[in-house]
């Protein structure tokens, strides 16, 4: 290429092309290698990293109750088994109320829906939610404080058909379990009928060989 082709820039703009260049070049050797995030094979590398991200996964779980006055529940086990939970305020109020939100099925409930009407349902149905998470608790033997006498011979009913419908139930269970059991029995028994037809029919082969060969009578066994 011809020297009057050539636009050379001035040294100072040279050197500091030079320079932001070597710059750009530095910092992208020093960015850290993007890790693959994939099932570590190593045990103990396995065990340090879970004990690491388990720390941040609790610390985050504090922080965004914190934040956002969120109840969180949080239940962790470990490779070798061991449970790790965190909850905002109480863990069985917490799975309760996501055990009921899972049967009314408000997660189908689109809660920004714009009319009044997708508004009132879902208010009905949260009501219902918490009316049925009182009533738990209630069975439990807690917040019984200011229930009237009527509203306590109620609860004392609905005591009495929960305990009716569980031993009816475990009755049941038992009686399934006879009944397997019986079935074992007289499977055990018809095994053992078969081998004892087995073994005489074996002790008359024998004999008839005897017999036939004349050789000594095999002994009868009793």
């Amino acid at each position: 290429m011809p020297m009057s082709s050539l636009h050379l820039l001035p040294f100072e703009t040279t050197t500091a092309v030079g320079h932001d260049f070597l710059v750009c070049l530095i910092l992208t050797k020093m960015v850290r290698k993007k890790i693959p995030i994939k099932k570590i094979v190593d045990v103990t590398a396995r065990q340090v990293t879970f004990s690491k991200r388990k720390g941040g996964l609790l610390k985050k779980a504090r922080e965004l109750s914190l934040l956002c006055d969120a109840e969180i529940a949080l239940i962790v086990f470990s490779p070798g088994g061991k449970l790790f939970d965190y909850a905002s305020s109480s863990m069985q109020k917490i799975t309760e109320r996501y055990i009921l939100f899972s049967e009314l099925n408000l997660d189908k409930l689109d809660q920004s829906y714009p009319t009044e009407q997708g508004r009132s349902n879902y208010a009905s149905l949260n009501k219902e939610l918490e009316d049925r998470s009182r009533e738990m608790r209630q069975l439990n033997g807690e917040e019984l404080e200011g229930l009237t006498l009527k509203e306590l011979q109620k609860l004392e009913e609905r005591l009495d058909s929960s305990m009716t419908r569980l031993y009816k139930t475990k009755v049941q269970n038992l009686l399934a379990d006879i009944s397997i059991l019986t079935q074992k029995q007289n499977k055990l028994k018809e095994d053992n009928l078969l081998i004892k037809q087995r073994i005489k029919h074996v002790q008359e082969e024998s004999f008839d060989t005897s017999l036939t060969l004349g050789l000594p009578l095999p002994s009868a066994s009793k």
